[in-house]
């Protein structure tokens, strides 16, 4: 296994963000607009004033300024030739042995910040969302509350990735608060529903990914060239409302459940970082249509885990484990699915995996499954239990992958819970 890059930059050995990651983000700094930057160790790097000193000319990115864009949309449009120069670029100057901004101090000063100093925004301007439901073991946990075990699986969830079209406006970056949703719910022995604040608010341990350039409509994209199409990845939390979901999902699926707020983590960890972690697809029975089909298909070893901290915890309680590893279906599918009878992608759509629970209890990836729909309720460490989501509690999520000396990680996609 090579051994970790050296940066001029001090990062520590647990940091997410070493020179082998660079992920991509939006921040606002106290003295400035909104602009684009990367993340290294404790800091983040201006790109802006990179490209302004006249660093990436050559790399593909056109006539216009386009780093202090306060999305990501223009970058990502321009491809994997262009993302994958000014990675390199980046990764040059930011090594230990590279002096031009090493000693350059005035340079220096303009172009760093402290992560703690700025404010994160939303990496892209996001016109469409897509959220799958691509974990076979939160599909069967979910089944088996619902129908049991010999029904858990639907006929159609093997031959092809189930999805539904979320609510792009409210995905909010990781800090926001979440207010408690109010909408109809029916409890089971009631002859009517009630109208009030939801009582089985949830989270869902979510990866998902960003769309590159776009495709014409009517064009699908073929999976062989699926991962051209994405630039990278972050950590999710689907929050639901199961309680609404329960009343109004037949005949055509969540809509109040989960629109009223969906977190994801400020910085996009681009593919090129992931690509050391990418593990081979498993086999899949029946075999998917050829559509669905692609010889090198992947998915990535990312390990992912759930923390808990109520308002009377000190610290935070890990409450779940679980690994990106457990996608059923591949980004690749999830894509070219998506794609396949014309839809039209667009450069910062966002296509989410859909809860990621793995075969063991301590892998499950909701509280609905934790708790079994609130059967069994959560213990805690300070006496609390939980079979929902309570005011004043704050879930946590963080992902990385674990490389040979180094991590390239997510960060973290936090959330407190608000009254309605």
């Amino acid at each position: 296994m090579s051994t970790p890059l050296r940066s001029f930059i001090e990062i520590a050995p647990e940091s997410h963000f070493p020179l082998e990651n660079l992920p991509f983000g939006v921040f606002r700094p106290n003295d400035g607009p909104a602009r684009i930057g990367v993340a290294l160790g404790e800091l983040v790097l201006d790109l802006a004033v990179l490209e302004e000193a006249g660093f990436f000319r050559g790399a593909g990115l056109g006539e216009r300024p386009i780093f202090g864009d306060a999305a990501l949309n223009a970058f990502l449009s321009l491809g994997r030739p262009a993302w994958r120069k000014v990675r390199e670029i980046l990764q040059h100057l930011l090594a230990a042995e590279t002096a031009t901004l090493r000693d350059d101090d005035g340079l220096r000063k303009r172009a760093f910040h402290r992560q703690s100093a700025v404010t994160m925004e939303l990496p892209a301007r996001i016109g469409d969302y897509t959220d799958f439901y691509s974990s076979y073991h939160h599909a069967f946990n979910v089944g088996t509350m619902f129908r049991g075990p010999e029904n858990a699986i639907m006929p159609n969830w093997k031959w092809l990735p189930i999805a539904y079209h979320g609510r792009a406006s409210s995905i909010v970056p990781s800090g926001r608060e979440v207010r408690r949703p109010r909408g109809q719910t029916k409890a089971p022995d009631a002859t009517e529903p009630a109208f009030g604040p939801s009582k089985a608010l949830d989270f869902e341990l979510e990866t998902a990914f960003l769309i590159g350039p776009p495709n014409e409509l009517g064009e699908p994209i073929p999976i062989e060239r699926a991962t051209d199409h994405i630039f990278g990845l972050v950590l999710m939390n689907d929050w639901s409302a199961r309680d609404i979901q329960t009343w109004e999902y037949q005949p055509l699926g969540p809509f109040l459940a989960k629109n009223f707020c969906t977190s994801i983590s400020p910085w996009v960890v681009t593919l090129d970082a992931l690509q050391p972690f990418r593990r081979p697809l498993p086999a899949q029975e029946p075999e998917p249509f050829s559509y669905l089909r692609a010889p090198n298909d992947f998915v990535i070893d990312v390990k992912l885990e759930v923390q808990l901290q109520t308002e009377r915890m000190s610290a935070p309680q890990i409450i779940s484990r679980s690994n990106m590893r457990n996608l059923y279906w591949s980004m690749a599918q999830q894509l070219a699915h998506h794609t396949v009878g014309g839809c039209n992608l667009q450069p910062g759509d966002l296509l989410a995996s859909g809860t990621i629970s793995g075969p063991e209890e301590s892998a499950r990836g909701s509280m609905l499954e934790l708790t079994w729909r609130g059967a069994n309720p959560l213990q805690l460490p300070n006496g609390e239990a939980r079979k929902w989501l309570e005011d004043g509690d704050c879930l946590t999520i963080s992902g990385w992958a674990e490389g040979n000396g180094y991590r390239v990680g997510f960060g973290e996609v936090s959330g407190r819970i608000i009254p309605a």
